[in-house]
């Protein structure tokens, strides 16, 4: 909701500006709204200023609007900033220019601002102990689950797992929200993303909404939480020395929620001790993810981290580590993917080379699909595949290419070989470059078999996942595509029924392949009653050693999108 003109107080004084502005550019919830009347609020990016020269801002999410833009058409700029409703005069760019895919652009700085502190802006902030939960319902029937961490009249910002990024990625909204507080009472409304912000270290998404469309019982609804919110917040002050009554809302704050707290993983669900230890990586690439959204680079300390990380994970035992790629099911399918490239590139070519190879190749698998997040998500959710979807598809190698520029340490001959050409074929079908045959590096043709493999291990909208005997057929029967050479290296490295296969057994008992013995078969297994992918609570006994005298020989692999 705006507020009409006569409510706001123009601010002139340069130090209160660059205060104001700082904050909108701390925030991440900037809105920009064209002059023209009737005209919505958009969110973009403003990422720095320049005190008395120019605003600095990413309008790639209204790149649809630049032309207009750049013709000259005025707009301002619109966010919450301390506690405050804050909103520039009209402004107009003074250039435009496109890095990696990003439109980053400049406007005249402005010489006042106008604000408004209103009783209906104000947002209530929970403390400690106040736990009230969020659920957020995605048009495909995915829902992420967080807690509300304020609310005002107009919006509300809620702390969800980086898990979130894959509901979030649905639709532009507007998204069913429901809030459920410890007294029982509930409330549904909709609501508009207008920005996020990562916590990569605590592994947080913290994002801010818009109410919309809510009728008048329901913002009567809001209003009576943030008045609720804000006077159990005042019983924490410690300058209150009455006492006051608590708010019903909050009468059963101080029981223990079933849910788990949101940011730090229930890692207590995955299957294995080494899937465990691999959700560190995971939590990473999910920050990753969602930073590049936003406009960031790939974090290069970050990224040398976790690949130090599965190095250390695949020298520690690596049919463990190869198990525990298959037991990542509740990440987001492209965390999942990147993860058991990396892993299994790694454990297909890495014998023997030296270890920076080694981490460089890790590095280079556990990113080379993030570009993904960059092109127009409509593409991964259209019916059909058209040339117009592949061809924005393929620009995802050049973004991720482009936000490398921090990552000195790794080698740009892996990086080529592995991002650069994991999707080229011997053909030339392939992309970005349509290599073909000698001209496509080594590396990259075993990089090929890899992602291939595991991107027919897992469910696709036009097609259901593949087993391991389905999958060999098809890179056998494509040689024209796939060095064949690597393909049988593949499947003699990784055998017939490879580390993550759920097979059943002349017994009819299933069983997850956790580790092969000399000859290829299986020489230790996890019982489990379920075609699903392996969770702990669906593992049932560990069979060692007298896997064949137990459950008999193998009979059948079932295909599982783990």
């Amino acid at each position: 909701m705006l507020a009409q003109q006569d409510e706001y107080k123009t601010i002139a004084n340069p130090a209160a500006i660059e205060s104001l502005l700082n904050a909108m550019i701390e925030s991440g919830g900037v809105s920009l709204c064209m002059a023209s009347p009737g005209a919505s609020a958009e969110p973009i990016v403003l990422m720095e200023q320049h005190a008395g020269e120019a605003l600095v801002m990413d309008l790639s999410s209204v790149d649809y609007l630049l032309a207009r833009l750049q013709e000259g058409e005025a707009f301002y700029l619109y966010a919450q900033a301390q506690n405050k409703i804050v909103r520039t005069p009209l402004l107009s760019l003074t250039e435009t220019r496109r890095s990696g895919g990003r439109f980053l652009c400049c406007s005249d700085y402005p010489a006042t601002v106008d604000v408004l502190q209103r009783r209906e802006s104000f947002r209530a902030e929970l403390r400690l102990g106040m736990a009230v939960t969020a659920t957020l319902f995605g048009v495909q029937g995915n829902t992420a689950v967080g807690e509300l961490r304020d609310i005002s009249q107009e919006g509300c910002q809620l702390e969800l797992p980086l898990t979130a990024s894959g509901v979030l990625a649905e639709t532009d909204g507007p998204y069913k929200l429901a809030l459920s507080f410890p007294d029982g009472t509930y409330f549904e409304g909709h609501c508009i993303v207008r920005h996020q912000k990562i916590d990569p270290e605590r592994h947080l998404l913290r994002v801010g909404f818009e109410f919309s469309r809510l009728t008048a019982e329901q913002e009567r609804q809001v209003w009576y939480f943030v008045c609720e919110i804000e006077r159990e917040t005042a019983r924490y002050k410690q300058e209150n020395t009455d006492e006051r009554q608590p708010s019903p809302l909050f009468e059963q704050s101080n029981k223990r929620s079933n849910l788990e707290r949101v940011g730090r993983r229930d890692i207590k669900h995955y299957a294995t001790p080494m899937a465990r230890r691999l959700v560190k990586v995971a939590a990473y690439l999910d920050a990753q993810l969602l930073l590049l959204q936003q406009g960031s680079d790939i974090d290069a300390r970050r990224l040398s981290r976790n690949a130090d990380r599965v190095l250390a994970l695949h020298e520690e035992d690596r049919e463990a580590l190869l198990f525990a790629s298959r037991c990542m099911s509740l990440e987001p399918m492209l965390v999942r993917h990147n993860i058991a490239v990396a892993v299994h590139l790694l454990d297909l070519v890495g014998a023997n080379m030296p270890r920076e190879i080694r981490k460089a190749i890790v590095a280079s698998g556990l990113i080379h699909d993030l570009g993904k997040a960059l092109v127009p998500q409509v593409i991964f959710r259209a019916p059909s595949f058209e040339a117009t979807h592949r061809q924005a598809m393929i620009e995802h190698v050049t973004l991720l290419l482009d936000r490398l520029q921090h990552c000195q340490w790794l080698s740009v001959s892996v990086v080529q070989a592995v991002i650069g050409g994991i999707n080229e074929r011997l053909d030339g079908s392939g992309y970005p470059g349509g290599l073909s045959g000698e001209d496509i590096n080594e590396l990259a043709k075993a990089s090929a078999v890899v992602d291939v493999v595991e991107a027919m291990r897992r469910d696709r909208p036009d097609r259901p996942a593949k087993t391991t005997q389905q999958i060999y057929r098809h890179l056998l029967n494509h040689p024209h595509q796939f060095d064949v050479r690597w393909v049988k290296r593949y499947i003699e490295h990784f055998k017939g029924l490879p580390v993550g296969s759920l097979v059943r057994f002349t017994s009819e008992q299933l069983a997850w392949v956790t580790r092969l013995d000399e000859a290829g078969m299986p020489s230790e297994v996890w019982l489990t009653q379920q075609v699903e992918p392996p969770m702990r609570d669906t593992l049932g006994n560990l069979v060692r050693g007298d896997v064949r005298e137990r459950l008999g020989k193998p009979a059948q692999e079932i295909a599982v999108s783990a």
